[in-house]
């Protein structure tokens, strides 16, 4: 179709990332440049879309794009060109480049082209220069997506965050290379909060999510309670096959001790043994609720406190069905310290548990100290290549990028053997442990008076740690099937609390025959009952298996 010289109709697409505008490569520039090419050549503009997306997202994230695409195929012939300032902001992928044009070009007769640069595509070399123009941006960002990458590993190994900082953390810029991480206290106090709450392991973490942080999504939070940043620890991603990922000690400030967030990841993994979850607020009439079950259908019991004439009343009953079990709740809280309190510690057997494990921690604090003195013989040595390394540079022998490579590579490892000689020199210098073991002792020696006057959650996670199964009560009785088995071993009334007759002593039978005592005095009168021919072996002659009599002796 033929058209006039001033019939010519365009729409004009301008494009810059967030950079690039910084830089003054802005949106107006680009549309003030097209606009001015237009007026010079009597180029009609029909619209302008304006987009921010970066290049190195074209074939995924071009809406404005993909709008010009769908305007050129419902106006056909209407649209004769799509005009944009440079080849780079059309494409900075070749086969996109390409696709695109046949879409525009082949199959509707629309034009593409840069004002700069421009192509004939009726000529025979088109293809060739659109891959040089198009291929030439996608090198250069290859090359600016590796020195990115090669600067964010080196800054990661050096200890230093390299992204936006974590929620409780804060970042600090003073100049465009002068930037920091520091701790967000009025975030950070939340986040402290939420660890040492989840590592009790008294309420779900989801619970706690909701009563800390209810705009923040769960998968967000989980991420957040495995985020080793918080104690410390800075990611350096892999590079390329050779170099691995790897976590380095970094510079910031952690906020959540090691402790306290290994505990959280046992719980969050499900390693630690985790105490019946509360829903709702603790009562502490009712710490029972959920570790007792019903004797008729083994349904938990639960609880609840009701109105009556003269006060409120507190019950325990079963979760199923009220009628099988419906008890007063200081009838069963006091029925049940008098059942822990009738354990009582095997005192030679705790002192046997004590003297074990006083000698185990000697010998584990002498193989900290070897495992510690070898891997500070290790330690002096990098420091020893380190020091090497700078009079190389100094003198001449190595460049600054062979001895930035070797230093990094080296100080990640001299930060990772830090950390393990200090985690076993801690260990060497544990204090107290024999008034820690004493108040343990004294502890499960004193069961009754903590489940009489202690708090409900020291409750609920003592009855996790020694009952790993449901307590079954039948209204005046408490029966369990196993104690942890460390209870096991130091209570004496353990089994005769389960319900477990203690074996018999050999030849105690009722129905066994009994002599009377020999000695200084008289023997005392004992009755001697000859068994039954079922139960008598048969005597040699056969004779006497029917005799049965009773005899008294004096």
């Amino acid at each position: 179709m033929n058209k006039n010289y001033r019939d010519i109709k365009a729409i004009l697409y301008v494009r810059v990332s967030s950079d690039e505008q910084a830089e003054g490569c802005s949106l107006e520039v680009q549309e003030a440049y097209l606009r001015s090419y237009c007026a010079n050549h009597g180029i009609n503009v029909i619209a302008v879309y304006r987009e921010d997306y970066s290049a190195r997202h074209f074939d995924l994230k071009r809406p404005e794009l993909k709008k010009i695409y769908e305007y050129c195929k419902k106006h056909k012939h209407e649209v004769d060109k799509v005009l944009f300032l440079r080849w780079d902001r059309y494409a900075r992928n070749v086969e996109f480049a390409f696709t695109y044009k046949r879409k525009f070009y082949d199959e509707m007769g629309v034009e593409i082209n840069a004002i700069e640069s421009p192509i004939d595509f009726k000529a025979t070399e088109w293809s060739m220069l659109l891959a040089m123009y198009c291929g030439t941006a996608h090198t250069e960002d290859d090359k600016i997506s590796r020195r990115t990458k090669d600067g964010i590993r080196g800054h990661r190994l050096k200890g230093e965050w390299t992204n936006r900082a974590p929620r409780g953390y804060k970042n600090v810029r003073r100049a465009k290379h002068d930037c920091w991480i520091e701790v967000d206290e009025a975030k950070a106090a939340d986040i402290r909060k939420a660890f040492k709450e989840i590592a009790k392991g008294v309420e779900k973490p989801n619970c706690i999510r909701r009563r800390l942080f209810p705009h923040i999504p769960e998968t967000t939070f989980f991420e957040m309670l495995r985020n080793k940043f918080y104690i410390g620890i800075v990611s350096v991603p892999s590079y390329d096959d050779d170099q691995p990922e790897q976590e380095v000690r970094g510079k910031h400030e952690p906020i959540i001790d090691e402790a306290t967030f290994y505990a959280v990841q046992d719980i969050i993994d499900g390693k630690k043994k985790k105490t019946p979850k509360m829903t709702r607020t603790l009562n502490p009439k009712l710490y029972l609720r959920r570790f007792l079950t019903c004797p008729v259908c083994g349904h938990i019991l639960t609880g609840a406190t009701s109105k009556g004439h003269g006060g409120e009343y507190t019950y325990y009953f079963c979760n199923h069905d009220h009628k099988h079990i419906n008890v007063r709740a200081e009838a069963v809280n006091d029925g049940f310290v008098d059942f822990v309190g009738r354990l009582r510690p095997n005192p030679a057997l705790l002192e046997i548990y004590h003297n074990v494990l006083q000698d185990i921690r000697g010998d584990q604090m002498k193989e900290n100290k070897k495992a510690a003195d070898k891997l500070q013989v290790e330690l002096d040595k990098l420091i020893e290549r380190i020091n090497r390394v700078n009079d190389m540079y100094f003198d001449g022998d190595i460049t600054k990028a062979e001895k930035d490579y070797n230093l990094s590579r080296y100080n990640a490892e001299v930060a990772k053997l830090k950390d393990q000689i200090e985690v076993l020199r801690l260990s060497e210098d544990l204090r107290g442990a024999k008034e820690k073991l004493t108040y343990s002792m004294d502890l499960i020696g004193n069961l009754g008076g903590i489940f009489k006057s202690g708090q409900p959650e020291v409750k609920i996670k003592l009855l996790g740690s020694i009952f790993p199964e449901k307590i079954e009560f039948d209204g005046k009785n408490y029966r369990t099937r196993s104690f942890n088995t460390f209870f096991e071993a130091i209570f004496q009334e353990t089994r005769r609390l389960q319900g477990k007759k203690k074996p018999k002593p050999p030849n105690s039978s009722g129905d066994s025959g009994s002599v009377p005592r020999a000695g200084i005095e008289p023997a005392r009168y004992c009755y001697h009952r000859i068994l039954s021919p079922a139960r008598l072996p048969i005597p040699p002659s056969g004779r006497g298996a029917s005799m049965k009599t009773e005899c008294k002796f004096k």
